[in-house]
């Protein structure tokens, strides 16, 4: 029996704010996930935020036709792109230093057979062919000009966050004193404090709870997209030496910063390189915290973290 999980409910709930100036909600399915946003501005401004959401799909796709990440994959040598592609590859490579190449955005040829969505899991001659293919160290960047040497890229651990921060300054620029910002679990707060739930893994239920303001709160689990096919789980954290879902101790890692776009990187790191490497890169990653739930629902936090009562809080 194969069993898929395409997971569109969110790893992180907004469950409250604290005093307010009133605020206007919005949802919408759009960059592959439910999107919700919410601030104390006019309609005006929640519209003009989906619509920038928009844009930024249609920029970093790596499915739609004629965005950056598309014409690079589809390109033989050095490709100009928007400062902002550049911006992003250039911080995905860092990543892929900071891991030791556990995180990889040339990753495109393994993680586009892989299809959660319609249940396809690939044969190991499949994934052994695409494995070749890996390496982010072929890429080479000159100012705006791009050339991937033959590689494809998937922007799908990185973009999400880089995205999340800009619809947040589009909509404080826009009047927003206030808001929330919700790309499928890739959180961003401003303006007051909120309480950000965290899930518990495989469940419904909440984990644990952090309140913070100003920050973004990004988590990456192994639950969120999965498949299950004659008694073996895979799921969508993708292992560059193997080619299946890396296997560690690890369900989840939540990390609370300043900024989304290294957030979201950096949850996946960490959930790559396990409880302890992912620690001690936290630890050496000044203004980040993290918050893992290893399979057995343990929680491990970061130096800058305690909890008491299931309530997490910045020390």
């Amino acid at each position: 029996m194969k069993k898929s999980c395409f997971c569109i409910t969110l790893s992180l709930l907004i469950l409250c704010g604290c005093g307010s100036k009133s605020e206007i909600s919005d949802t919408r399915f759009m960059l592959d996930t439910v999107v919700t946003l919410t601030a104390s501005c006019d309609e005006k401004a929640i519209d003009g935020a989906f619509s920038l959401c928009q844009n930024y799909e249609n920029l970093l796709s790596r499915t739609v036709k004629g965005s950056d990440v598309y014409t690079l994959n589809s390109s033989t040598g050095e490709t100009e792109v928007s400062s902002e592609t550049a911006k992003i590859i250039e911080r995905s490579i860092y990543y892929s230093q900071l891991s030791d190449g556990k995180f990889d955005i040339t990753i495109y040829p393994l993680s586009s057979i892989w299809n959660f969505s319609e249940q396809i899991v690939p044969s190991k001659d499949e994934i052994a062919e695409a494995l070749k293919n890996i390496d982010y160290q072929s890429i080479e960047i000159n100012g705006d000009k791009v050339n991937l040497n033959g590689k494809k890229i998937d922007l799908g651990s990185i973009a999400k966050g880089y995205i999340a921060d800009k619809v947040k300054d589009y909509l404080v620029e826009n009047g927003a004193e206030n808001g929330i910002v919700n790309l499928g679990g890739n959180v961003v707060v401003f303006g007051k404090e909120y309480t950000v739930g965290i899930r518990k893994p495989f469940s419904e239920d909440i984990a644990a709870s952090i309140k913070v303001k100003d920050k973004s709160v990004v988590t990456s689990g192994i639950y969120e997209r999965y498949i299950e096919e004659n008694g073996k789980f895979y799921h969508h954290v993708l292992d560059t030496k193997t080619g299946y879902g890396v296997e560690n101790e690890l369900a989840s890692v939540t990390i609370i910063g300043d900024g989304s776009m290294d957030c979201d990187a950096l949850s996946t790191v960490c959930l790559l390189s396990g409880t302890e490497k992912g620690l001690e890169i936290i630890e050496n990653t000044e203004d980040f915290e993290a918050v893992f739930i290893d399979k057995n629902e343990k929680i491990i936090l970061s130096s800058g973290l305690e909890i008491k009562n299931d309530k997490i809080t910045l020390k």
